[in-house]
């Protein structure tokens, strides 16, 4: 019997409640069970302060990550880099740009060898409206990517902005992605 018949039958529940009886509240009424198919409902607290939501980001948000410096750990890093670019609010395109280029990026640092006894790190700084991704893996020489290469074009075209460096013995690539500009 379905509850919509069970609610005109008068019949009871597993608690012995009637279904689709109404409960009665009001000032001096205890309170009893809901009625079928009904949610129960928490009271809200009154002046509780609001915690973030998931969608806000502070200026100055930063964020570390630190993994294996193996292409099989990268779906981490990708999966990281298009929730903190969701929580700035880009674009289903920007964030896509972006999780592309943080992977182009890591590809040019793991061409010396991947080994998951070397850490790769990734730094995040979060900003109104932009996102700074600096990716690094220890380096015995400092032989950086040629900006000459269509994977250093492609990297440009979807950051914006990419840098190269050797710097503390770490080959290092920053890169920033601006929210609603092109590059």
């Amino acid at each position: 019997m379905n509850r919509t018949a069970a609610r005109n039958s008068g019949q009871r529940d597993d608690a012995g409640a009637e279904l689709g009886a109404a409960t009665p509240t009001g000032p001096g009424t205890a309170p009893g069970p809901a009625p079928a198919g009904t949610l129960p409902t928490q009271p809200s607290a009154p002046n509780k302060p609001t915690s973030p939501g998931r969608d806000s980001a502070h200026r100055g948000d930063i964020v570390v990550l630190t993994l294996p410096a193996s292409s099989a750990y990268l779906s981490v890093l990708r999966t990281a880099t298009a929730g903190l670019a969701a929580r700035l609010q880009f674009t289903l395109d920007e964030i896509e740009d972006l999780r592309i280029a943080v992977d182009e990026a890591c590809a040019m640092l793991l061409v010396g060898g991947e080994s998951i006894d070397t850490e790769l790190n990734c730094r995040f700084v979060l900003a109104t409206d932009q996102i700074t991704v600096t990716v690094s893996v220890p380096a015995a020489s400092p032989v950086l990517p040629s900006r000459d290469t269509f994977a250093w074009q492609v990297l440009a075209a979807l950051a914006g902005s990419v840098e190269a460096s050797f710097a503390d013995g770490r080959l290092v690539i920053e890169l920033t992605k601006r929210r609603g500009r092109n590059p």
